[in-house]
């Protein structure tokens, strides 16, 4: 079992992010922590398994005082046993710790923080809307990199507005260069409600697929030159130093997440919490949860969901989940995809189209 903590605070809005998240406005970050904690008592009523990992994500999770994650960490190690935990990571911006607060995250038990630093280059920061510098961002590594028992990955952002090829080129190298275990390289989409994707609308911004795949293909070498393994289209990391969060997403096994707008899928059964955290507080208050949505996800939903994650990792696709009509000749003609008697996985330009592949397959 795997738990995820949904913290939607920011203390400024991102205008390409379309994560439930909000400025903390009057929230009482008391209440919310002890809401986090009654939601999950509320849950593990059920005698959920033992957890493998915790992940704290938002929102910036870094924005809770040491006071408040003090207790939240607490607070879940009284409800869960925490015996065989292989992973606990937390999100963090470059401008909201120390030092200081990075040790008190390994003091806690956290064993991973995922920086969102997106960028070195000063403009692409400003066009992103993060309230970080390019020198925050490398003292945050360096801060993070002292206690000696946290492991570090850095979120990139590549095809951002006005990037060039070398531009990129040059943040990769700076990421290299701050030797984290993992580094995430994300591809810029426009997402509906956010304010990107109203200039994109509107022509302001455009999107420019040749120039992303020469982004990709950059990464893809660099990256793996410096030594990490490009073990999903997204995520390279050191050896040893995979995400096993995310892996347990997208091997399809069960979690827990607790916080305004987090998921939960137990036994293929899928709910979401209220995306409102004065509703949030309000339900959890009066009922102990703040499920809104419910789903079960058939045989069918689950196949294409297992298609469309694990096709973008190294170890590939269980051929369990392709049906007995489909023609794969054409993509081992392009070279697009090897097998093996088990899995189906992307080779050559074939992560570059993952998207369209994964569409196919379904």
């Amino acid at each position: 079992m795997h738990l995820y903590l949904h913290i939607p605070f920011c203390h400024r809005i991102c205008p390409y992010c379309s994560f439930y998240k909000h400025t903390p406005g009057g929230t009482d970050m008391a209440a919310f922590v002890e809401a986090l904690l009654t939601e999950a008592r509320f849950a593990q009523k059920k005698q959920l398994p033992e957890l493998k990992t915790i992940y704290l994500g938002g929102g910036t999770p870094s924005m809770l005082s040491p006071t408040h994650l003090t207790r939240l960490f607490t607070g879940l190690r009284e409800i869960f046993k925490w015996d065989h935990l292989e992973e606990v990571t937390l999100e963090a911006n470059p401008a909201t710790f120390t030092a200081k607060t990075a040790q008190l995250y390994s003091d806690l038990g956290v064993t991973r923080v995922s920086l969102g630093i997106q960028s070195f280059h000063p403009t692409h920061l400003k066009t992103l809307g993060r309230e970080h510098s390019a020198e925050q961002a490398r003292a945050s590594v360096a801060a993070l990199q002292q206690p000696g028992s946290l492991e570090v990955n850095i979120d990139l952002i590549f095809s951002v507005p006005g990037q060039t090829l070398p531009h990129w080129q040059a943040t990769l190298e700076e990421a290299i260069a701050a030797k984290p275990d993992h580094i995430s390289a994300y591809n810029l989409t426009y997402e509906e409600d956010t304010a990107f994707f109203d200039k994109f609308e509107k022509g302001t911004f455009s999107d420019d697929p040749d120039l992303n795949a020469k982004m990709f293909t950059l990464s893809h070498q660099l990256l793996t030159q410096a030594g990490y393994e490009h073990y999903e289209t997204s995520n390279f990391a050191l050896p040893g130093k995979r995400s096993r969060h995310n892996q347990g997403y997208w091997i399809g096994n069960d979690y827990l997440g607790l916080g305004p707008s987090a998921v939960s899928t137990i036994n293929r059964t899928r709910h979401q919490n209220v995306c409102d955290t004065a509703a949030y507080l309000k339900r959890i208050t009066a009922v102990g949860h703040a499920q809104e949505t419910s789903e079960i996800l058939d045989d069918e939903a689950w196949r294409l969901e297992r298609i469309a994650l694990q096709l973008r990792t190294t170890e590939g696709l269980p051929k369990e989940h392709l049906l007995p009509q489909i023609d794969l000749s054409h993509l081992r003609a392009q070279g697009l995809i090897e097998e093996t008697e088990t899995h189906l996985r992307l080779t050559g330009e074939g992560p570059l189209l993952v998207d369209s592949i994964a569409a196919e397959l379904a």
